[in-house]
Protein backbone atom coordinates (compact mmCIF):
# COMPACT_ATOMS: atom_id res chain seq x y z
CA UNK A 1 0.00 0.00 0.00
CA UNK A 2 1.66 3.33 -1.28
CA UNK A 3 0.92 6.86 0.53
CA UNK A 4 -2.19 7.81 -2.10
CA UNK A 5 -4.25 4.49 -1.27
CA UNK A 6 -3.48 4.72 2.39
CA UNK A 7 -4.65 8.19 2.32
CA UNK A 8 -8.11 7.58 0.36
CA UNK A 9 -8.52 4.51 2.59
CA UNK A 10 -8.07 6.50 5.38
CA UNK A 11 -10.39 9.20 4.01
CA UNK A 12 -13.18 6.40 3.26
CA UNK A 13 -12.88 5.38 6.49
CA UNK A 14 -13.22 9.16 8.53
CA UNK A 15 -16.66 8.95 6.13
CA UNK A 16 -17.89 5.48 7.58
CA UNK A 17 -16.49 5.97 11.07
CA UNK A 18 -16.08 9.55 11.60
CA UNK A 19 -19.02 11.54 10.49
CA UNK A 20 -16.28 13.63 7.87
CA UNK A 21 -19.13 14.99 5.44
CA UNK A 22 -18.47 14.07 1.64
CA UNK A 23 -18.07 18.01 1.24
CA UNK A 24 -15.06 18.45 3.55
CA UNK A 25 -13.42 15.64 1.99
CA UNK A 26 -11.15 17.19 -0.45
CA UNK A 27 -10.52 19.89 2.73
CA UNK A 28 -9.27 17.32 4.83
CA UNK A 29 -6.87 15.19 2.36
CA UNK A 30 -5.49 18.90 1.62
CA UNK A 31 -5.00 19.17 5.63
CA UNK A 32 -3.12 16.19 5.87
CA UNK A 33 -1.00 16.84 3.07
CA UNK A 34 0.14 19.84 4.49
CA UNK A 35 1.18 18.90 7.73
CA UNK A 36 3.31 16.37 6.38
CA UNK A 37 4.42 18.57 3.79
CA UNK A 38 3.31 16.58 0.53
CA UNK A 39 2.49 18.78 -2.78
CA UNK A 40 0.10 16.15 -3.75
CA UNK A 41 -1.33 12.41 -4.35
CA UNK A 42 -2.63 10.29 -6.89
CA UNK A 43 -6.26 10.59 -7.25
CA UNK A 44 -7.87 7.48 -6.19
CA UNK A 45 -11.10 6.20 -5.36
CA UNK A 46 -10.05 3.84 -2.82
CA UNK A 47 -12.00 2.53 -0.03
CA UNK A 48 -11.36 1.23 3.76
CA UNK A 49 -11.53 -2.66 3.91
CA UNK A 50 -10.95 -3.08 6.88
CA UNK A 51 -7.06 -2.71 7.99
CA UNK A 52 -6.03 -1.41 11.22
CA UNK A 53 -6.14 2.36 11.32
CA UNK A 54 -2.08 1.88 12.95
CA UNK A 55 -1.28 0.08 9.28
CA UNK A 56 -2.80 3.07 7.57
CA UNK A 57 -1.02 6.06 9.99
CA UNK A 58 2.41 4.26 9.45
CA UNK A 59 2.20 4.25 5.70
CA UNK A 60 1.17 7.98 5.46
CA UNK A 61 4.10 9.08 8.29
CA UNK A 62 6.73 6.90 7.38
CA UNK A 63 9.12 9.85 6.43
CA UNK A 64 8.12 11.88 9.88
CA UNK A 65 10.84 11.10 12.47
CA UNK A 66 10.09 8.38 14.85
CA UNK A 67 10.27 10.56 17.31
CA UNK A 68 7.40 12.75 16.24
CA UNK A 69 5.72 10.02 14.42
CA UNK A 70 3.13 9.62 17.63
CA UNK A 71 2.42 13.35 17.14
CA UNK A 72 1.92 13.48 13.53
CA UNK A 73 -0.15 10.56 13.87
CA UNK A 74 -2.93 12.08 15.69
CA UNK A 75 -2.75 15.79 13.88
CA UNK A 76 -3.77 13.74 10.49
CA UNK A 77 -6.41 12.10 12.70
CA UNK A 78 -7.31 15.40 14.01
CA UNK A 79 -7.84 17.00 10.28
CA UNK A 80 -10.37 13.81 9.91
CA UNK A 81 -12.99 14.33 13.18
CA UNK A 82 -15.65 16.52 13.63
CA UNK A 83 -14.83 19.78 15.58
CA UNK A 84 -15.25 20.08 19.14
CA UNK A 85 -18.74 21.79 19.39
CA UNK A 86 -19.92 19.39 16.29
CA UNK A 87 -18.99 16.39 18.98
CA UNK A 88 -20.91 18.23 21.66
CA UNK A 89 -24.07 18.25 19.47
CA UNK A 90 -23.95 14.58 18.43
CA UNK A 91 -23.33 14.12 21.97
CA UNK A 92 -26.31 16.34 23.33
CA UNK A 93 -28.73 14.55 20.86
CA UNK A 94 -27.81 10.94 21.94
CA UNK A 95 -27.76 12.25 25.76
CA UNK A 96 -31.48 13.26 25.38
CA UNK A 97 -32.21 9.70 24.31
CA UNK A 98 -30.32 8.24 27.38
CA UNK A 99 -27.28 8.92 28.79
CA UNK A 100 -25.90 5.69 28.10
CA UNK A 101 -25.92 6.20 24.53
CA UNK A 102 -24.63 9.37 24.63
CA UNK A 103 -21.21 8.37 26.35
CA UNK A 104 -21.39 4.76 24.20
CA UNK A 105 -21.47 6.90 21.45
CA UNK A 106 -18.55 9.09 22.56
CA UNK A 107 -16.26 6.56 23.73
CA UNK A 108 -16.93 4.81 20.21
CA UNK A 109 -15.73 8.03 18.63
CA UNK A 110 -12.65 8.12 20.56
CA UNK A 111 -11.68 5.11 19.71
CA UNK A 112 -12.52 5.45 15.98
CA UNK A 113 -10.27 8.42 16.54
CA UNK A 114 -7.38 6.60 17.97
CA UNK A 115 -7.46 9.07 20.73
CA UNK A 116 -8.17 6.12 22.81
CA UNK A 117 -5.29 3.61 21.87
CA UNK A 118 -7.52 0.72 22.52
CA UNK A 119 -5.46 -1.43 19.69
CA UNK A 120 -2.86 -1.03 22.61
CA UNK A 121 -4.90 -1.65 25.02
CA UNK A 122 -6.04 -4.62 24.13
CA UNK A 123 -2.86 -6.10 24.36
CA UNK A 124 -2.35 -5.06 28.22
CA UNK A 125 -2.76 -8.98 30.34
CA UNK A 126 -5.79 -8.74 32.37
CA UNK A 127 -6.79 -11.60 34.47
CA UNK A 128 -9.56 -11.94 37.73
CA UNK A 129 -7.80 -13.47 40.56
CA UNK A 130 -9.58 -16.07 43.26
CA UNK A 131 -9.72 -13.02 46.00
CA UNK A 132 -12.00 -11.33 43.30
CA UNK A 133 -8.89 -8.86 42.67
CA UNK A 134 -8.43 -7.56 38.70
CA UNK A 135 -4.56 -7.24 37.88
CA UNK A 136 -4.17 -5.64 34.59
CA UNK A 137 -0.53 -5.08 33.25
CA UNK A 138 0.20 -1.72 31.75
CA UNK A 139 2.35 -2.20 28.60
CA UNK A 140 0.82 1.06 27.17
CA UNK A 141 2.89 3.69 30.35
CA UNK A 142 6.29 3.82 31.54
CA UNK A 143 6.70 2.94 35.32
CA UNK A 144 6.90 5.93 37.75
CA UNK A 145 8.30 4.32 41.01
CA UNK A 146 9.79 7.70 41.92
CA UNK A 147 6.63 9.95 42.75
CA UNK A 148 7.79 13.17 42.49
CA UNK A 149 8.65 12.05 38.38
CA UNK A 150 5.25 10.89 38.45
CA UNK A 151 3.64 13.83 39.45
CA UNK A 152 5.73 15.99 36.96
CA UNK A 153 5.26 13.36 34.20
CA UNK A 154 1.39 14.27 34.36
CA UNK A 155 2.17 18.26 34.29
CA UNK A 156 3.27 20.50 32.29
CA UNK A 157 5.97 23.59 33.19
CA UNK A 158 5.03 26.93 31.92
CA UNK A 159 1.64 29.03 31.00
CA UNK A 160 -0.10 26.89 28.13
CA UNK A 161 -1.71 24.76 29.06
CA UNK A 162 -1.59 24.95 32.40
CA UNK A 163 -1.31 21.36 33.17
CA UNK A 164 -2.28 18.68 31.31
CA UNK A 165 -6.09 18.19 31.89
CA UNK A 166 -7.04 21.58 31.69
CA UNK A 167 -9.05 22.06 28.23
CA UNK A 168 -7.00 24.03 26.80
CA UNK A 169 -5.77 21.12 26.23
CA UNK A 170 -8.35 20.24 23.39
CA UNK A 171 -6.62 20.54 19.93
CA UNK A 172 -3.31 21.51 20.94
CA UNK A 173 -0.72 19.61 18.51
CA UNK A 174 2.39 19.84 21.25
CA UNK A 175 0.76 17.44 23.28
CA UNK A 176 -0.68 14.81 20.73
CA UNK A 177 -4.11 16.56 21.66
CA UNK A 178 -5.46 17.17 18.00
CA UNK A 179 -7.72 14.27 18.79
CA UNK A 180 -9.28 15.37 22.01
CA UNK A 181 -13.12 15.80 22.53
CA UNK A 182 -14.67 16.89 25.86
CA UNK A 183 -18.43 17.47 26.51
CA UNK A 184 -19.20 20.00 29.29
CA UNK A 185 -21.91 19.40 31.66
CA UNK A 186 -22.69 21.65 34.88
CA UNK A 187 -22.53 20.70 39.00
CA UNK A 188 -23.06 23.06 41.55
CA UNK A 189 -20.02 24.27 41.79
CA UNK A 190 -19.88 25.65 38.31
CA UNK A 191 -18.82 24.01 35.12
CA UNK A 192 -17.72 21.02 34.07
CA UNK A 193 -16.25 18.98 31.24
CA UNK A 194 -15.62 15.20 30.60
CA UNK A 195 -12.95 13.34 28.60
CA UNK A 196 -11.84 9.46 28.13
CA UNK A 197 -8.77 8.37 28.81
CA UNK A 198 -6.41 7.54 26.00
CA UNK A 199 -4.84 4.90 27.98
CA UNK A 200 -7.90 3.74 30.14
CA UNK A 201 -7.31 0.89 32.81
CA UNK A 202 -11.16 -0.02 32.38
CA UNK A 203 -14.15 0.36 29.81
CA UNK A 204 -14.50 3.82 29.52
CA UNK A 205 -12.38 5.11 31.83
CA UNK A 206 -12.61 8.80 31.80
CA UNK A 207 -11.83 12.13 33.64
CA UNK A 208 -14.69 15.22 34.80
CA UNK A 209 -12.23 18.22 35.00
CA UNK A 210 -13.57 21.22 36.49
CA UNK A 211 -13.31 23.95 33.89
CA UNK A 212 -11.60 26.15 36.32
CA UNK A 213 -7.55 25.55 37.23
CA UNK A 214 -8.23 25.00 40.61
CA UNK A 215 -6.28 22.68 42.97
CA UNK A 216 -7.47 19.25 43.81
CA UNK A 217 -9.65 19.24 47.41
CA UNK A 218 -12.35 16.35 48.98
CA UNK A 219 -14.73 18.06 51.03
CA UNK A 220 -18.52 18.54 51.38
CA UNK A 221 -18.92 20.28 48.07
CA UNK A 222 -17.19 17.24 46.66
CA UNK A 223 -19.59 15.01 47.70
CA UNK A 224 -22.50 16.95 46.73
CA UNK A 225 -20.54 16.83 43.49
CA UNK A 226 -20.21 13.18 42.45
CA UNK A 227 -23.63 12.72 43.56
CA UNK A 228 -24.60 15.48 40.85
CA UNK A 229 -22.54 13.74 38.74
CA UNK A 230 -24.22 10.24 39.40
CA UNK A 231 -27.70 11.22 38.41
CA UNK A 232 -26.96 12.98 35.20
CA UNK A 233 -24.59 9.32 34.53
CA UNK A 234 -26.18 7.35 36.52
CA UNK A 235 -24.57 4.06 34.49
CA UNK A 236 -21.35 5.51 35.34
CA UNK A 237 -19.40 5.26 38.65
CA UNK A 238 -17.35 8.70 39.77
CA UNK A 239 -14.79 9.17 42.69
CA UNK A 240 -11.87 11.17 43.65
CA UNK A 241 -8.29 10.50 44.74
CA UNK A 242 -7.68 11.91 48.19
CA UNK A 243 -5.71 15.24 47.33
CA UNK A 244 -2.43 14.06 49.04
CA UNK A 245 1.03 13.43 47.17
CA UNK A 246 2.06 10.17 46.69
CA UNK A 247 -1.11 8.30 47.02
CA UNK A 248 -2.59 8.26 43.58
CA UNK A 249 -3.53 12.06 42.92
CA UNK A 250 -1.13 12.74 40.34
CA UNK A 251 -2.49 15.94 38.67
CA UNK A 252 -3.21 17.81 42.00
CA UNK A 253 -3.16 21.42 40.74
CA UNK A 254 -6.51 20.86 38.89
CA UNK A 255 -10.11 19.29 40.21
CA UNK A 256 -10.91 16.37 38.56
CA UNK A 257 -12.63 13.23 39.28
CA UNK A 258 -12.16 9.76 37.74
CA UNK A 259 -14.93 7.44 36.29
CA UNK A 260 -16.35 5.16 33.94
CA UNK A 261 -18.09 1.98 32.88
CA UNK A 262 -17.22 -0.33 35.04
CA UNK A 263 -17.85 -2.06 38.40
CA UNK A 264 -15.14 -2.70 40.10
CA UNK A 265 -14.67 -5.43 42.77
CA UNK A 266 -15.30 -3.33 45.89
CA UNK A 267 -18.71 -2.16 44.66
CA UNK A 268 -19.84 -6.48 45.80
CA UNK A 269 -18.34 -6.05 48.90
CA UNK A 270 -20.79 -6.15 51.86
CA UNK A 271 -20.95 -4.27 54.84
CA UNK A 272 -19.20 -5.80 57.89
CA UNK A 273 -20.25 -3.76 60.81
CA UNK A 274 -23.74 -2.53 60.33
CA UNK A 275 -23.67 1.23 61.45
CA UNK A 276 -26.29 3.79 62.79
CA UNK A 277 -26.68 7.42 63.24
CA UNK A 278 -29.11 9.57 65.00
CA UNK A 279 -29.08 12.26 62.86
CA UNK A 280 -29.32 9.89 59.90
CA UNK A 281 -32.14 6.82 60.32
CA UNK A 282 -32.61 6.78 56.41
CA UNK A 283 -29.58 5.74 55.52
CA UNK A 284 -27.50 2.40 55.41
CA UNK A 285 -24.34 2.72 57.00
CA UNK A 286 -21.31 0.45 58.02
CA UNK A 287 -17.80 -0.24 57.85
CA UNK A 288 -17.25 -2.18 54.36
CA UNK A 289 -16.29 -5.60 54.23
CA UNK A 290 -12.79 -4.66 52.07
CA UNK A 291 -9.16 -5.79 52.45
CA UNK A 292 -8.43 -1.85 52.99
CA UNK A 293 -10.16 1.03 55.18
CA UNK A 294 -13.42 1.94 53.80
CA UNK A 295 -17.44 3.35 55.64
CA UNK A 296 -20.27 2.84 53.09
CA UNK A 297 -23.45 5.21 52.92
CA UNK A 298 -26.67 4.38 51.04
CA UNK A 299 -29.52 5.71 50.47
CA UNK A 300 -32.13 7.54 48.35
CA UNK A 301 -31.39 10.98 50.32
CA UNK A 302 -28.59 12.88 48.42
CA UNK A 303 -28.77 15.45 51.05
CA UNK A 304 -28.01 13.02 53.95
CA UNK A 305 -25.50 11.23 52.45
CA UNK A 306 -23.33 14.13 51.83
CA UNK A 307 -23.76 15.15 55.10
CA UNK A 308 -23.06 11.74 56.85
CA UNK A 309 -19.97 11.73 54.74
CA UNK A 310 -19.06 15.01 56.08
CA UNK A 311 -18.59 14.05 59.49
CA UNK A 312 -16.77 11.01 58.60
CA UNK A 313 -14.03 13.21 56.61
CA UNK A 314 -13.77 15.87 59.52
CA UNK A 315 -13.22 12.97 61.76
CA UNK A 316 -11.04 11.67 59.93
CA UNK A 317 -8.67 14.25 58.36
CA UNK A 318 -8.51 15.69 62.28
CA UNK A 319 -7.98 11.81 63.73
CA UNK A 320 -4.23 11.40 66.42
CA UNK A 321 -3.04 8.06 67.33
CA UNK A 322 0.42 8.03 67.36
CA UNK A 323 0.34 4.55 68.72
CA UNK A 324 -0.76 3.74 65.14
CA UNK A 325 1.17 6.09 63.74
CA UNK A 326 -1.71 7.82 62.85
CA UNK A 327 -0.86 11.68 62.53
CA UNK A 328 -3.02 13.89 60.53
CA UNK A 329 -0.83 16.93 60.25
CA UNK A 330 3.05 17.48 60.79
CA UNK A 331 6.13 19.90 59.39
CA UNK A 332 5.94 17.76 56.49
CA UNK A 333 1.92 18.96 55.82
CA UNK A 334 -1.48 17.44 56.11
CA UNK A 335 -1.76 13.70 55.70
CA UNK A 336 -5.25 12.65 55.96
CA UNK A 337 -7.91 12.31 53.57
CA UNK A 338 -11.09 10.57 52.37
CA UNK A 339 -10.99 9.24 48.67
CA UNK A 340 -14.78 9.25 47.93
CA UNK A 341 -16.19 6.87 45.05
CA UNK A 342 -20.49 6.87 43.73
CA UNK A 343 -21.96 4.16 41.79
CA UNK A 344 -26.18 3.74 41.82
CA UNK A 345 -27.13 0.45 43.54
CA UNK A 346 -30.32 0.03 42.00
CA UNK A 347 -31.96 3.10 43.37
CA UNK A 348 -30.01 4.00 46.05
CA UNK A 349 -26.97 6.08 45.73
CA UNK A 350 -23.70 4.31 47.85
CA UNK A 351 -20.89 6.04 48.75
CA UNK A 352 -17.87 4.40 49.76
CA UNK A 353 -15.42 6.34 51.92
CA UNK A 354 -11.82 5.33 51.76
CA UNK A 355 -9.40 6.68 54.45
CA UNK A 356 -5.61 7.74 53.26
CA UNK A 357 -2.78 8.68 54.59
CA UNK A 358 0.07 9.15 53.33
CA UNK A 359 2.78 9.40 56.14
CA UNK A 360 5.94 8.31 56.00
CA UNK A 361 8.50 6.39 58.67
CA UNK A 362 12.29 5.30 58.82
CA UNK A 363 10.91 1.96 58.40
CA UNK A 364 8.42 2.73 55.38
CA UNK A 365 10.30 5.72 53.57
CA UNK A 366 7.66 5.55 50.64
CA UNK A 367 4.61 5.84 53.29
CA UNK A 368 3.63 2.88 56.22
CA UNK A 369 -0.15 2.71 54.33
CA UNK A 370 1.62 2.22 51.37
CA UNK A 371 3.03 -1.09 49.54
CA UNK A 372 5.43 -2.83 51.77
CA UNK A 373 9.09 -2.82 50.26
CA UNK A 374 8.53 -6.50 50.02
CA UNK A 375 6.13 -5.91 47.39
CA UNK A 376 7.84 -3.13 45.68
CA UNK A 377 9.35 -5.63 42.55
CA UNK A 378 5.52 -5.76 41.75
CA UNK A 379 4.00 -2.25 41.99
CA UNK A 380 6.29 0.77 43.77
CA UNK A 381 3.50 3.02 42.61
CA UNK A 382 0.66 4.91 44.73
CA UNK A 383 -1.76 2.61 44.97
CA UNK A 384 -4.50 5.39 43.41
CA UNK A 385 -8.23 5.69 43.92
CA UNK A 386 -8.97 2.54 41.07
CA UNK A 387 -6.49 0.18 43.06
CA UNK A 388 -7.98 1.15 46.40
CA UNK A 389 -10.80 -0.67 44.96
CA UNK A 390 -9.30 -3.94 43.40
CA UNK A 391 -8.14 -3.25 40.03
CA UNK A 392 -4.54 -3.19 40.15
CA UNK A 393 -2.28 -1.77 37.25
CA UNK A 394 0.78 -3.27 37.11
CA UNK A 395 3.97 -2.20 35.59
CA UNK A 396 4.82 -3.50 31.89
CA UNK A 397 8.28 -4.55 32.74
CA UNK A 398 6.68 -7.53 34.20
CA UNK A 399 5.20 -9.33 31.07
CA UNK A 400 9.00 -9.90 30.28
CA UNK A 401 10.13 -10.56 34.04
CA UNK A 402 7.33 -12.98 34.87
CA UNK A 403 7.87 -14.93 31.56
CA UNK A 404 11.26 -15.28 33.07
CA UNK A 405 10.36 -16.38 36.30
CA UNK A 406 8.06 -18.73 34.78
CA UNK A 407 11.17 -20.41 32.95
CA UNK A 408 12.90 -20.15 36.34
CA UNK A 409 10.04 -22.20 38.05
CA UNK A 410 10.11 -24.80 35.45
CA UNK A 411 13.81 -25.57 36.05
CA UNK A 412 13.68 -25.66 39.73
CA UNK A 413 16.17 -22.07 40.31
CA UNK A 414 15.83 -18.74 40.39
CA UNK A 415 18.29 -17.13 38.47
CA UNK A 416 20.55 -14.31 40.49
CA UNK A 417 19.20 -11.45 38.05
CA UNK A 418 16.27 -12.84 39.12
CA UNK A 419 16.83 -12.52 43.11
CA UNK A 420 14.10 -9.62 43.76
CA UNK A 421 11.33 -11.86 42.86
CA UNK A 422 12.45 -14.81 45.37
CA UNK A 423 9.44 -13.62 47.61
CA UNK A 424 7.31 -14.66 44.34
CA UNK A 425 9.21 -17.75 43.68
CA UNK A 426 8.94 -19.32 46.50
CA UNK A 427 5.52 -19.37 47.28
CA UNK A 428 4.67 -19.90 43.88
CA UNK A 429 7.06 -23.15 44.53
CA UNK A 430 5.45 -23.98 47.55
CA UNK A 431 1.53 -23.93 46.03
CA UNK A 432 1.98 -27.69 44.44
CA UNK A 433 0.57 -28.51 41.23
CA UNK A 434 2.12 -28.91 37.89
CA UNK A 435 3.23 -27.22 34.73
CA UNK A 436 -0.55 -27.36 33.59
CA UNK A 437 -1.43 -25.17 36.05
CA UNK A 438 1.47 -23.12 36.88
CA UNK A 439 -0.07 -19.73 34.56
CA UNK A 440 -3.14 -19.88 36.87
CA UNK A 441 -0.91 -20.71 40.14
CA UNK A 442 1.22 -17.23 39.14
CA UNK A 443 -1.69 -15.36 38.67
CA UNK A 444 -3.31 -16.58 42.16
CA UNK A 445 -0.09 -15.37 43.67
CA UNK A 446 0.48 -11.95 41.87
CA UNK A 447 -3.62 -11.54 43.30
CA UNK A 448 -2.63 -12.47 46.47
CA UNK A 449 -0.04 -10.03 46.78
CA UNK A 450 -1.96 -7.07 45.12
CA UNK A 451 -4.27 -8.06 48.18
CA UNK A 452 -1.38 -7.80 50.96
CA UNK A 453 -0.69 -4.27 49.58
CA UNK A 454 -4.41 -3.23 49.75
CA UNK A 455 -4.15 -4.34 53.70
CA UNK A 456 -1.28 -2.59 53.67
CA UNK A 457 -2.98 0.60 52.77
CA UNK A 458 -5.80 -0.28 55.71
CA UNK A 459 -5.36 2.68 58.12
CA UNK A 460 -7.30 0.43 60.71
CA UNK A 461 -6.19 -3.32 60.76
CA UNK A 462 -9.52 -4.56 61.93
CA UNK A 463 -13.38 -4.31 61.48
CA UNK A 464 -13.42 -3.25 65.46
CA UNK A 465 -10.56 -0.31 65.12
CA UNK A 466 -12.66 1.09 62.30
CA UNK A 467 -15.99 0.81 64.64
CA UNK A 468 -14.30 2.55 67.34
CA UNK A 469 -12.95 5.35 65.43
CA UNK A 470 -16.55 6.13 64.02
CA UNK A 471 -17.83 6.44 67.50
CA UNK A 472 -15.61 9.73 67.34
CA UNK A 473 -18.85 11.29 64.77
CA UNK A 474 -21.60 9.81 66.70
CA UNK A 475 -21.96 6.53 64.87
CA UNK A 476 -22.86 3.38 66.69
CA UNK A 477 -23.46 -0.28 66.06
Amino acid sequence: MDFSAALCKLIDYASRRLLLRKRNEIYARNTILMLLGKEGCEERCGHYEGEPLSALLDVLTADVPEEDRERMQDAVMGAVMLPPAEVEDEFALRYSRSPAQATEWLYGYSVASDYVKKEKLDKNPRFTGKNGLIVTINRAKPEFRDPKKAVSGNSVKGGYPKCSICRDNEGYFPRGKRTLRTVSFTLADGKWFWQFSPYGYFYQHGIAVNERHTPMHVDETTFAALLEFIDAFPHYFIGCNAPLPSIGGSVLAHDHFQGGGERLPMFGAGIAVPLHHKDFPQLEIGVLDWYNTVIRIKGTDARAIVEASERVRRLWTAYRDEARGLIPEDGNGVHHAVSPTVFMDGEKYCMNLILRSNITSAQYPDGVFHAHPEYHVIKKESIGLIEAQGLFILPGRLVEQLGALKKALLAGKLPEELAEFRLLFDEISRSGGDEADLDGRMADELSGICERILKNTAVFKTHAETKEFMKGAGFYE
